[in-house]
């Protein structure tokens, strides 16, 4: 059965040379190029190791029916993708049941990794995330022990350590951490208190 197309939004965020832009059907190239590149493809929680356009189109539409899906760009050019997505993991979803939880991810091209393009999208998907769609909590999940720019990308836009994840064995990384960051409104959580 084949999926629908994309959902798409007319959501744009911008910070200085950072745009966020809605992914459309065009972007395809784009996205397939990110998601094979093997620099990219070496810190993403999958077992493919190259995917075809298919797969990407099947897997980014279903994602899409849930979330908020972007182009990143930087000074103009398109150097990754992000999306802001309703929670979908059930250790989530188990632990806070009357919360709206969410999940950012996010790629970018190596050449433009170590410029704060990673921190910035991540503030405005955040703000995006609690001022605009009312979330509680939005997490990062399964960073890879191996990849620490990751992970300080999103330290440094606010969030903290939630949980540390064995890794199946025979995976690259040893643990994944997710990370998380409370609304200052929802009760009970470190930032309203």
């Amino acid at each position: 059965m084949a999926s629908a197309g994309l959902r798409t939004h007319e959501v744009t965020l911008g910070s200085g040379h950072v745009v966020l832009r809605p992914l459309t059907e065009d972007d395809w190239d784009l996205v397939l190029g990110w998601w094979n590149d093997p620099e990219i493809a070496a810190y993403a929680d999958s077992n493919e190791s190259q995917y075809s356009l298919a797969q990407v189109q099947e897997i980014v539409r279903g994602i899409s029916r849930h979330a908020y899906c972007f182009v990143i760009e930087f000074r103009g050019r398109p150097v990754g993708e992000c999306w802001l997505q309703e929670m979908n993991l059930d250790r989530i979803l188990r632990r806070h049941p009357e919360v709206d939880c969410r999940r950012i991810d996010i790629e970018i091209e190596k050449a433009y990794w170590g410029r704060g393009i990673g921190t910035t999208a991540i503030r405005m998907l955040v703000e995006f995330g609690f001022e605009r769609n009312g979330a509680d909590a939005i997490f990062a999940m399964d960073v890879a022990d191996d990849n620490p720019r990751s992970r300080r990308a999103f330290e440094k836009a606010g969030f903290e350590l939630y949980d540390t994840v064995s890794k199946p064995a025979g995976a690259r990384a040893i643990v994944g951490h997710d990370l998380v960051i409370w609304s200052k409104r929802h009760v009970g959580s470190p930032a309203a208190e």
